[in-house]
């Protein structure tokens, strides 16, 4: 993707400083080849985002066993890990709103390239909700034909379905045997889309390189500005929650040094932000759980794995940062009302994003075409995605640790099998016959 984004950035500012960018020859370029090869690509992402949110969705409430025999355990997760996700989206809609890394853009030349993206963009805008404000926005999250709702590009409806589709598979599996086999179906539709996905990431190095070309040959220098802005932007929000709100919850619910917490954690931290990926480092994430931090077995497991798919902070952040940066880029004002519902759509999405480096692109695109912003604009940022990737996955698995904690904090003796272990237990005196 690095060198997709390069060739496709140089070859677009050589372009922009050499010749006009409404030049004939440039115009043919753009129309013909660079511009349709960017558009499979993106299409390619779309035809899949459906599919992918409803099966991880369902996934991940189904993972989480039986809903009444969790009990405290479940819901603390559950709490957490919305409060979290919550709170990390709130860190990256402020910065972004504070800091406004898309604006400045000449609005002769955005207008250009919305121009150019309409074409492209119209069967997905023109689907997109003309208000996200008002209790009739909220009313309409809940589908009275969910195939409707997908066939027009409801999102928000097709996420309610599968929560609810994933609680009453949880109430159901145990006591049917076709409702166990409906849950592998439901796995192997995840497995099979998601193979998918990354046969099309294959094919981002081209789309991105196209993607740049068009854009830097219409921006120059000042496409790189708004990017390096972008990015400071995405860390600085990563690292408020990473180093503000976590140790804060670590300290406040776990009762645990944030020094020996990070001490305890930085391994998984860095398998994490090597591989940018969450399921990739589950099994270093247990280990570290159990062996370093010392958490009750049972606790860890259950938090963690879920974790992996459902408690996607950083992504949840990311996705936000980059909705509101690219609606900045293009001059799309978004009302208050708009912003919060970008905000539950992000912690939506952050429980319905594949673990899986890039998973979170299909979702921003989706996203982006709700709203009124040209879905084309992701090529702005699919170069400095990886790098990225690695920054919010590293944030996603610290906030599995850290809600591994807190629900272990709280849990009650009787249920934590490493209570003798744990760091929050308090030791029992010898019964007779122990060693």
């Amino acid at each position: 993707m690095l060198i997709g984004f390069l060739i496709g950035l140089g070859a677009g500012l050589v372009v922009n400083a050499t010749a006009a960018p409404d030049a004939a020859w440039v115009a043919a370029l753009t129309t013909y080849v660079t511009q349709p090869l960017s558009q499979v690509f993106l299409r390619l992402l779309f035809m899949l985002v459906i599919p992918l949110l409803f099966a991880a969705l369902v996934m991940g409430v189904s993972e989480m066993g039986d809903l009444g025999s969790l009990g405290r355990t479940g819901w603390r997760t559950l709490a957490f890990t919305l409060a979290l996700s919550a709170v990390a989206v709130c860190i990256g809609l402020a910065a972004v709103n504070l800091l406004r890394p898309g604006e400045g853009v000449d609005p002769a030349l955005a207008g250009r390239l919305l121009t150019g993206a309409a074409g492209s963009a119209a069967a997905i805008l023109e689907r997109a909700p003309s208000s996200l404000e008002g209790s009739a926005a909220f009313v309409s999250i809940i589908p009275s034909n969910v195939v409707a709702a997908a066939a027009e590009n409801e999102i928000l409806s097709v996420m309610f379905f599968a929560l609810a589709f994933g609680i009453g598979l949880v109430l159901v599996q145990d006591r049917s045997p076709a409702a166990a086999t409906l849950r592998a179906s439901i796995q192997g539709l995840f497995e099979v889309v998601m193979t998918l996905i990354n046969l099309v990431i294959r094919l981002a190095p081209i789309a991105i390189a196209c993607l740049m070309f068009n854009m830097a040959a219409l921006f120059g220098w000042e496409l790189l500005e708004r990017l390096g802005a972008y990015v400071a932007v995405v860390v600085l929000a990563l690292g408020l929650q990473l180093f503000g709100v976590y140790p804060l919850v670590v300290w406040t619910f776990g009762r645990l040094s944030p020094v020996a917490f990070f001490r305890g954690s930085h391994e998984a931290i860095l398998v994490a932000f090597s591989t940018a990926s969450s399921n990739a480092t589950l099994p270093t994430a247990l280990r570290v759980a159990e062996t370093r931090l010392r958490l009750p077995r049972h606790i860890s497991r259950f938090v963690l794995t879920i974790g992996a798919t459902a408690n996607q902070n950083g992504t949840a952040l990311f996705e936000g940062v980059t909705v509101l940066f690219l609606a900045q880029f293009f001059g799309v004002e978004l009302t208050l009302g708009q912003q919060v519902m970008v905000m539950a759509v992000c912690i939506l999405g952050g429980i319905g994003t594949a673990g899986v480096p890039a998973g979170s692109l299909p979702v921003v695109a989706m996203i982006l075409g709700m709203v009124g912003v040209p879905p084309e604009g992701i090529g702005l940022i699919l170069g400095v995605d990886r790098l990225l990737d690695m920054c919010r996955t590293a944030l996603n698995v610290t906030g599995d640790l850290v809600v591994a904690v807190a629900v272990s904090r709280g849990a009650p003796r009787a249920e934590a099998d490493g209570a003798r272990t744990s760091p929050f237990a308090t030791p029992e005196p010898p019964m007779p016959g122990d060693p």
